[in-house]
């Protein structure tokens, strides 16, 4: 795989946002590099592993474990950019 010096990948999320913006192809823009707009927001490991693992045990359980508290805890690309 093609290393990019110092950029990290683009977020997966915001790429997939921004192709779905353009008709459904990738933008020209968007390589294998983050950019200001798809680099990851810095978050917390132990904030996410817990959104994952609550969402997981309610699926499976069919228990009410507060995901959606959880989930809303964590930074959100479309609430930063005013879209939601």
């Amino acid at each position: 795989m093609k290393q990019t010096k110092g950029k990290g990948q683009p977020e997966a999320l915001a790429t997939f946002a921004a192709t779905a913006r353009n008709d459904g192809k990738k933008p020209a823009s968007i390589g294998l590099g983050a950019t200001k707009a798809t680099k990851p927001i810095a978050t917390s490991s132990k904030k996410k592993a817990d959104a994952a693992t609550r969402v997981l045990q309610e699926g499976v359980t069919g228990k009410n474990r507060k995901a959606d508290a959880a989930i809303d805890a964590l930074p959100d690309r479309a609430a930063k950019a005013g879209k939601r």
